[in-house]
């Protein structure tokens, strides 16, 4: 293999130790691709290659005297939002633009003990807020597969930089689908963990504090599902002060072949209106995976009612995404104690649920890549579903049925539009049963050939 702008962590890490390539010739060659084609799309937008040369040299000399770490040479990039000592993380926010981290975040601390080398950050929208990445620090992010739509957001150069072929892993952060959104536009993997399994210190404004968020979560984003599992182990475990008593230890998949799962499939929400292309690959996978052997079953009694198990999650997104905003959500305490009842009312819900079921199959998003938008008001944005025109927002529903209960949930490509665009999938899991819908997509993508739709 000589040109790596397809290939999995796995097989990076299979190269460098048969000694086929170097750390250094990897990163040189991530360079290359990067300056050739990133102008157009403009994914990675802090670029630290200097150091990564040194970085490169330095891991190759260990390799030589024996050293033997996970990720030991590979090149990656992380997203913005993401603290990186010395460089800006300016979520991007106009005030923040000088503002330099002055520590890792945990994640890329994570990375880098692991021995991957970060190349640069890549973009975002402002404050993380939309599913498209755009803005006034560092202009837009164009999708590899389109240049005129969105690569999603907020992972969205993330997203990019995978597809785009400079990379084979990156790490995003989710709370309204801001990693499997990205992965399902651009045709890549991504993986929203449980709820608190990646400590997500780090992952806020240089300068800010950086306090738990409810429901929001950091996660691995790769070229293939299989690297997935392997950026879980690099990434997972409590942080800090839990780390003196926990350790984490997630359970094994509870199924490695198609014909072993058991699957309920969602081909529509109550409030997020659906493409007929998309809905059609989702069913026609599902299809797929029955004859696979997969029992495919297309209702549950046990399933939460996903309308308002929807509308507690926008009271509590909203509650939290608006905090430091001009007109933030008011909300008492009490209230907020009673919409946290009903939280982990839902959540025991779910728990029920998964007792019968292994992943539940919908889509990761009502539709693909779509075009720029720019109004700077989400009430006022469009969003085109096939011959209709919806509410913009209302595509959070698919992203928020993991997101609200704590769920695991992995992004993979299952198909192309008509038009060429990717599409994909999610499969949810129980709680903490992340090793499962990675597995997942794993055997659909071993077993059924859907594969990354690198843009190369």
């Amino acid at each position: 293999m000589t040109d790596f702008a397809a290939a999995s962590v796995e097989e990076h890490v299979r190269a460098l130790n048969d000694g086929e390539v170097s750390a250094v010739e990897l990163v040189d060659g991530a360079i290359k691709r990067i300056d050739a084609r990133d102008g157009a799309i403009n994914a990675v937008i802090i670029r630290n290659f200097d150091e990564a040369r040194a970085q490169a040299k330095a891991a190759d000399d260990a390799r030589k005297a024996g050293a033997r770490r996970p990720l030991l040479g590979v090149p990656v990039t992380v997203k913005e939002a993401y603290g990186t000592k010395g460089q800006p993380t300016t979520w991007g926010l106009e005030p923040l633009r000088e503002v330099l981290a002055t520590e890792d975040a945990v994640a890329v601390q994570r990375l880098k003990n692991a021995g991957a080398i970060v190349l640069g950050k890549t973009n975002i929208p402002p404050g993380l807020g939309d599913w498209q990445s755009v803005n006034p620090i560092y202009g837009r992010t164009n999708n590899p597969h389109d240049l005129t739509r969105t690569p999603g957001g907020s992972s969205g150069g993330s997203a990019a930089s995978l597809a785009a072929g400079y990379v084979p892993l990156e790490i995003g952060s989710d709370i309204g689908g801001s990693i499997r959104v990205p992965s399902a536009l651009c045709g890549t993997f991504g993986h929203k963990p449980s709820w608190e399994l990646i400590p997500m210190r780090g992952h806020a404004p240089a300068g800010a504090p950086g306090a738990k968020v409810l429901l929001g979560v950091g996660g691995p984003m790769a070229r293939a599902a299989n690297d997935l599992d392997l950026a879980l182990s690099v990434l997972a475990g409590p942080d800090d002060d839990e780390a003196h008593g926990y350790k984490v230890a997630l359970a094994p998949p509870r199924a490695t072949r198609l014909k072993d799962f058991r699957v309920l499939v969602l081909d529509s929400h109550p409030v997020a209106p659906t493409d007929a292309e998309v809905a059609a690959a989702v069913n026609a996978l599902a299809e797929d995976a029955a004859k696979a052997g997969a029992k495919v079953v297309r209702a549950s009694p046990a399933l939460p009612d996903l309308r308002k198990a929807f509308d507690n999650y926008n009271t509590l997104l909203f509650t939290i995404i608006s905090r430091f905003t001009a007109n933030p959500l008011a909300i008492s305490a009490h209230a907020w104690m009673n919409e946290l009842d009903a939280h982990e009312a839902f959540r025991k819900q779910w728990a029920a649920f998964f007792k019968d079921i292994d992943v539940v199959l919908s889509p990761t998003f009502g539709v693909p890549a779509f075009p720029h938008n720019d109004d700077p008001v989400w009430e006022k944005r469009i969003m085109r579903v096939g011959d209709r025109d919806t509410r913009y927002a209302d595509q959070l529903g698919w992203p928020s049925i993991a997101a609200h209960a704590h769920l695991p949930s992995t992004a993979f490509p299952i198909g192309r539009t008509k038009s060429g665009l990717p599409l994909g999938a999610q499969a949810m899991g129980g709680y903490l049963d992340d090793r499962t819908t990675i597995a997942f997509a794993a055997a659909v993508e071993e077993e059924l050939g859907r594969k990354a739709m690198l843009a190369l």
